[in-house]
């Protein structure tokens, strides 16, 4: 069973569909784990303790992509109904 990263936003039957569909990104959902992982370890850890331990858990990404990750605004697009 794969793990779902976004159970508060969607149901684990929601999220297998749309995974199974090729409907979501993997490096949205990572990057979105990643904020989360450093909003829940702030209040403990200064921020370059976070990113290092961050790092420990994502070994292929830099220490500066993680910081991008971390300080990008997400993007919020408008959907598309026109072609409906």
């Amino acid at each position: 069973m794969v793990n779902n990263p976004l159970k508060p936003q969607l149901s684990d039957e929601v999220y297998k569909f749309l995974l199974h569909n090729n409907l979501l990104r993997e490096k949205g959902i990572r990057d979105y784990v990643i904020r989360q992982r450093f909003k829940e370890l702030k209040g403990n850890y200064p921020t370059y303790i976070i990113i290092e331990k961050l790092q420990d858990e994502y070994a292929y990404l830099q220490y500066d992509t993680i910081r991008k990750i971390i300080y990008q605004r997400p993007e919020v697009k408008k959907a598309d109904f026109s072609m409906i």
